[in-house]
């Protein structure tokens, strides 16, 4: 069965649906580190106030697919300006934050259909690189588009 895929900029009426989303990511993902016992609901109205704040810069790209009743899939794409040095002539550093597609809408070709969206963006805007942090499931797509290990391991602290 071939499915199409639209892919559009989000916008603020989909606010609720991006929260639903991202929300089961972290369910997905599991564990104590991406979703702490102790978080509580407080983070979903954060996120939401920061979504409709990105929806109107330009260091952010949300694209959305719509679903029969809501959203089917989500991507993030942002850009941040780090300094230039050799590896990085303007010091354009993309990242994909979280590509999710709810259960019910898998193995259509929504994520690669974003993920494209995104790396379009990106050119678009002369990233030098793009990160991202794939889940295993996502793993198999990221490579097939070109991603490869990044040469420094992947280190993080919590103050």
């Amino acid at each position: 069965m071939t499915h199409h895929t639209d892919v559009r900029q989000a916008s603020e009426n989909d606010v609720a649906e991006l929260v639903r989303l991202r929300t089961l990511l972290f369910e997905n993902l599991g564990g104590d580190f991406f979703n702490p016992s102790t978080a509580g609901d407080g983070w979903r109205d954060a996120l939401a106030a920061v979504l409709k704040e990105k929806l109107t810069q330009d260091d952010a790209r949300i694209l959305v697919v719509d679903g029969d009743n809501g959203l089917a899939a989500c991507g993030i794409g942002t850009i941040e300006r780090w300094f230039p040095g050799p590896h990085s002539r303007n010091g354009r550093i993309g990242h994909v934050i979280g590509v999710v597609t709810d259960p019910a809408y898998r193995r259509r070709g929504h994520s690669r259909a974003i993920m494209q969206g995104l790396l379009d963006w990106f050119r678009e805007r002369e990233a030098v690189r793009v990160d991202l942090y794939a889940s295993r499931e996502g793993e198999p797509l990221y490579r097939e588009l070109g991603f490869f290990d990044h040469p420094d391991p992947a280190l993080c602290w919590r103050p």
